[in-house]
C-alpha cells in the first residue's frame, strides 16, 4: 500500500503542499509508468525573472552506464531552469543546452565553472559568460548534489533494463522532479 504523492514526496524528500493521505493500493511498476506518461511541454510555466544562467554538469550512474545531466538555475530564486541529459560531454552539447534556454528564457549572461566548453559555446551564441563566484559554484553544486541523489534514487528503485537506452524514463522523471522542485521554490 503507498500513496503516489508519498512515495515522490519521498523520494524528493519535500511533501507537497496539494498532496492529502489517501491510501491507495498501487504498486511500485504502477507508479513507474504514471511517471512514464507524465510529459509536460515545458518545464516551467511561470515566467520569472532571470538574472543569469548558472549552468553546470555533472556524471550521473543510469542503470549500468553512465551519462551527463546538464543543469542551468536561476541564482535569485533558485528555481531549475532546464535539465538535460546526454552521453557525451562537450562545446556542441553545451551549445544545444543554452540555445535551448535562450529559446524559452531570453539571452542572459552564463555563469559557468571552469570547463572549455563553455567559454566558446557562448561566443558562438553572442552571450556574455563569466567564471562562477564562490557562492554561484557554491549554490549551482548544492543544487546539483540534491539532483544527482534523487535521480540516482530514483534509477536505484526503477532501474533500465534495456540495451542501448535512450534515458526517456530519465527524462521523464527529471522533468516531473523540476515541476515540483519549482512549485515548491515559488511558494516557500
Amino acid at each position: 500500500m503507498v500513496c503516489i504523492c508519498t512515495f515522490l514526496a519521498y523520494r524528493l524528500e519535500i511533501l507537497p503542499r496539494h498532496c492529502h493521505f489517501y491510501i491507495l493500493s498501487i504498486g511500485h511498476v504502477a507508479i513507474w509508468n504514471w511517471i512514464q506518461r507524465y510529459k509536460p511541454r515545458k518545464v516551467s510555466t511561470r515566467r520569472t525573472k532571470i538574472s543569469e544562467y548558472l549552468i553546470d554538469e555533472t556524471l550521473i550512474k543510469v542503470g549500468s552506464e553512465y551519462s551527463w545531466l546538464w543543469a542551468a538555475i536561476e541564482p535569485e530564486n533558485r528555481q531549475i531552469l532546464a535539465l538535460s541529459i546526454s552521453k557525451e560531454r562537450n562545446m556542441l552539447i553545451a551549445e544545444r543546452f543554452i540555445s535551448g534556454l535562450i529559446k524559452i528564457h531570453g539571452k542572459h549572461v552564463v555563469s559557468t565553472d571552469g570547463g572549455t566548453w563553455y567559454p566558446i559555446a557562448c561566443r558562438f551564441l553572442k552571450l556574455k559568460h563569466h567564471i562562477n563566484s564562490s557562492f554561484e559554484k557554491s549554490l549551482i553544486e548544492r543544487t546539483m548534489q540534491y539532483i544527482k541523489d534523487r535521480t540516482e534514487g530514483f534509477d536505484d528503485y526503477f532501474p533500465c533494463s534495456k540495451e542501448k537506452c535512450k534515458l526517456d524514463h530519465v527524462k521523464n522523471w527529471l522533468n516531473l522532479f523540476v515541476k515540483i522542485h519549482n512549485k515548491e521554490v515559488l511558494n516557500t
